[in-house]
């Protein structure tokens, strides 16, 4: 048996609310919101329903509190919940309270983090959480005849749910870091003396050609059959390179209809989208078969290194160069031409292997769901969730260990 199983094995629990105030300040008086326009530039963060809204002067609390959202969506099964530190703005869209004492405080934290706030809120599509609901929502104390043992058992629990949140706000910050450094190289990479490396338009007979995929819907994909390639896929599931597909058509759909494929070696590139950042991403196919295109994409075929290509797809110097190509509106897309004007730069095949070994090795490290930190975050943040449920949920009267 664990220690922390030993602490909580046959705790008391008695169920208080928020509304008691043997255990809980509601610290809503001083709430203020003010305009954007009105609000003057500082360093204290301004705190509205979803986070920080902004960095202003001037504070209307001090110290460690809870913010619970006022308003928000009645769809969702968990509410905005935030812990404040030191000065802070609060508006009248949050409400702000806090344990009697501080290890209390943070206790509360995480155990309304797995609150269903839902049965508390009223009104439409912007639902509301008064501050009477509030007041009625139930919070488990344990403990509570004896408060040293009480303290203990919450001091325990946040210790161990601290540990978790500090572990995975490292990995966190380092995955920033690996980003932008990932980033910073990408960039300097592609970055060659125009002297020394031809830089030709992508469009360039000599240098490749953008071949337009072919309409398909997604009621005409399915789990096996010919390998295709759906643009909103694009954003979703894939990356710099591809040798697999998510989806599949009819072998009689791609004969009936003539759909065009990308075959190994060329880049498929997304060209419509809600955000006109995403469009022109390509990923390098790298696949043994042949693979449908949508329509709302292009494939290019050169002579060029597939992953180069698509890496450079990914770089600000490609982006700045067709975003003034982009059609926009409900769905922004560019065509082949937009698409073909862009200068690439155009190195040795051995410079361009090389380019490519070193942003794959970056790439392994920031962007991959089975190697590198996001696959370290996310186990992290799983172990979290396991251990806060483990520790936050209660049987009646005792403490679920």
């Amino acid at each position: 048996m664990s220690k922390l199983d030993k602490l909580l094995k046959d705790v008391h629990v008695e169920w208080k609310t928020l509304g008691d105030d043997d255990f809980v300040e509601i610290a809503n008086s001083g709430r203020k919101p003010v305009k954007a326009s009105l609000r003057i530039t500082g360093e204290i963060p301004y705190y509205g329903a979803n986070n920080i809204q902004d960095y202003v002067e001037g504070f209307t609390h001090d110290g460690k509190y809870i913010l619970i959202a006022e308003d928000g969506s009645k769809s969702l099964e968990s509410y905005s919940i935030q812990y404040a530190v030191g000065k802070f703005w609060a508006n009248n869209h949050i409400h702000v309270i806090r344990g009697k004492n501080e290890i209390t405080t943070k206790f509360l934290y995480y155990y309304l983090q797995i609150v269903n706030f839902i049965p508390f809120l009223s009104g439409g599509g912007r639902a509301k959480l008064t501050k009477g609901k509030l007041l009625n929502i139930p919070i488990p104390i344990p403990c509570p005849e004896t408060p040293e043992k009480s303290l203990k058992i919450q001091k325990e629990i946040v210790s161990v749910l601290d540990a978790f949140t500090e572990l995975t706000t490292e990995l966190t910050t380092e995955l920033s870091a690996r980003n932008e450094q990932y980033t910073y190289y990408r960039e300097k990479l592609f970055t060659f003396d125009e002297k020394e490396v031809e830089h030709l338009p992508m469009g360039d007979e000599n240098v490749g050609e953008f071949i337009r995929g072919k309409r398909f819907v997604k009621t005409d994909m399915f789990s096996e059959g010919v390998p295709c390639i759906h643009y909103g896929e694009m954003y979703t599931h894939y990356g710099t390179w591809a040798d697999k597909t998510k989806s599949f058509v009819r072998n009689e759909l791609v004969e009936r209809k003539n759909l065009r494929r990308a075959e190994n070696g060329d880049v498929v590139i997304v060209a419509a989208g809600e955000t006109i950042e995403d469009i022109g991403q390509g990923t390098a196919w790298l696949g043994e078969e042949g693979v449908v295109i949508h329509d709302a994409c292009f494939y290019y075929k050169s002579t060029l290194n597939p992953k180069y290509v698509a890496y450079f797809t990914r770089t600000k110097q490609f982006h700045e160069q067709i975003r003034k190509h982009i059609r926009t509106g409900k769905i922004s897309a560019i065509n082949a031409k937009g698409l073909g004007k862009a200068i690439i730069p155009i190195p040795s095949i051995k410079e361009q292997e090389r380019i490519v070994n070193i942003l794959d090795k970056f790439n392994i490290l920031t962007n991959s769901v089975s190697e590198g930190l996001p696959k370290e975050i996310e186990l992290r943040k799983q172990q979290y969730e396991y251990y806060r449920n483990k520790l936050l949920t209660f049987r009646k009267g005792k403490i679920e260990a």
